[in-house]
């Protein structure tokens, strides 16, 4: 099953008919997702909810996440993580393997999705870029898709064990090229502009 799409649409089919019927998924802009070559989906992040949402908001690709390692810990966990192709990222230091393997599938063609943010907002409230999402925009060199997700931290914020029924939309933004990326800064300072950028573009999206 090791890198077979056919577990993760299965999936991703499975989780789309509870979000329907639970939080009543809407799904905005879809086709904004490039049909072919690399992508990075670049969401907010305020719920455990986010990931099933972003994935379940289109169709027409696959779409692996960078998810933290502890999640891929057990024998259960480790072999669902990876059966829907799931990265794993240490979040306690700087992983940069993790980084260049996310460039290394940009590049080859596939679709990632990321939370600039590194963990889930415990307000609602959208934060800072970590500077590490801005080196791999800088460096893997594909459209970004932002995205937004609206209603997930009603339906389960951050500290809470139960998913309150509702309604979750997920919205998806004109892509930016990469030659719109902010270039005027170099190193460190550079990134925290990419991601700062990228997350400004995320918030345009958020339903008034």
């Amino acid at each position: 099953m090791k890198d077979s799409p056919l577990f993760f649409y299965f999936i991703r089919f499975c989780v789309w008919v509870w979000l329907k019927i639970w939080l009543r998924l809407e799904s905005h802009g879809s086709k904004n997702i490039p049909a072919e070559g690399g992508v990075l989906l670049a969401s907010n992040h305020v719920s455990y909810l986010d990931p099933p949402v972003v994935a379940c908001g289109f169709r027409h690709r696959v779409v692996r996440f960078m998810a933290r390692d502890t999640l891929f810990k057990g024998r259960i966990g480790g072999w669902f993580m990876r059966g829907v192709l799931c990265v794993p990222i240490d979040r306690t230091r700087g992983d940069v393997g993790a980084l260049r393997k996310g460039i290394q599938l940009l590049k080859s063609g596939e679709v990632m999705a990321v939370f600039p943010e590194g963990t889930r907002s415990p307000d609602g409230e959208m934060k800072e870029a970590k500077g590490g999402m801005g080196f791999l925009i800088a460096k893997a060199g594909v459209p970004v898709v932002p995205v937004y997700v609206d209603g997930t931290y009603r339906a389960m914020p951050k500290g809470s064990n139960r998913i309150k029924p509702g309604k979750v939309r997920v919205y998806y933004g004109s892509p930016i090229q990469p030659s719109e990326l902010p270039v005027a800064e170099k190193g460190r300072d550079a990134y925290h502009a990419i991601g700062a950028f990228v997350m400004d573009r995320i918030a345009r999206l958020k339903p008034s």
